[in-house]
């Protein structure tokens, strides 16, 4: 957006067919190529690099690339197992604060004029804003959780759980264009590890 270019490439670890740079790493348990587990993300001198010399780049160094990305990447998003309930709540509050504060601002209401009218600026801004802070915030405050489920007590699992299921629903409704299927936000959620 804003005039920059996406040059990255799509690039499987192991190919689809039987031919093909590290084709013969495949596993031997059932396997399906396009696997998120399959895929890492190339730009396209190192994707071209990376298969024309497959000998100096096996399965296992791709996949411990990628693994290592992904750990710097969650911990630099607060993506980690904290010591006690305090402090995972504290982060979970602040990606919690951040979708209230844009809920409270853009949200439709019942009977709001924007909720039948897409074009007006506010529904677009609602729009941007769910798909680019609220559901990446919802989708981090699920993987904090999940990491420190260890310091869960009394009914906070099951709160969890149908947290999970309002992710669902808003992720059904705002990216797959599926409407009715969320579950309100449970407000149990606004004293998890307090």
């Amino acid at each position: 957006m804003g005039g920059d270019k996406h040059i990255a490439e799509m690039a499987h670890v192991i190919p689809h067919g039987e031919k093909g740079p590290r084709h013969e790493e495949r596993p031997t348990e059932e396997f399906e190529a396009d696997s998120f587990e399959n895929l890492i993300l190339l730009c396209p001198t190192c994707h071209t690099i990376i298969d024309k010399s497959p000998d100096g780049y096996s399965r296992s160094t791709l996949l411990g690339w990628k693994d290592r990305h992904l750990v710097t990447l969650a911990h630099s998003q607060g993506i980690q197992t904290y010591e006690d309930r305090n402090q995972t709540r504290e982060a979970v509050v602040a990606a919690m604060a951040e979708n209230k504060a844009i809920w409270k601002e853009y949200a439709p209401v019942d009977g709001s004029s924007f909720g039948y009218d897409p074009e007006l600026e506010t529904a677009i801004t609602w729009k941007n804003r769910m798909r680019g802070v609220i559901l990446p915030n919802h989708y981090r405050i699920e993987a904090i959780i999940l990491l420190n489920q260890c310091h869960m007590m009394g009914n906070e699992q099951d709160i969890f759980a149908r947290y999970r299921e309002h992710v669902r629903g808003l992720s059904a409704r705002h990216i797959c264009g599926i409407a009715g299927e969320a579950i309100r936000y449970p407000t149990e959620m606004d004293g998890i590890f307090a």
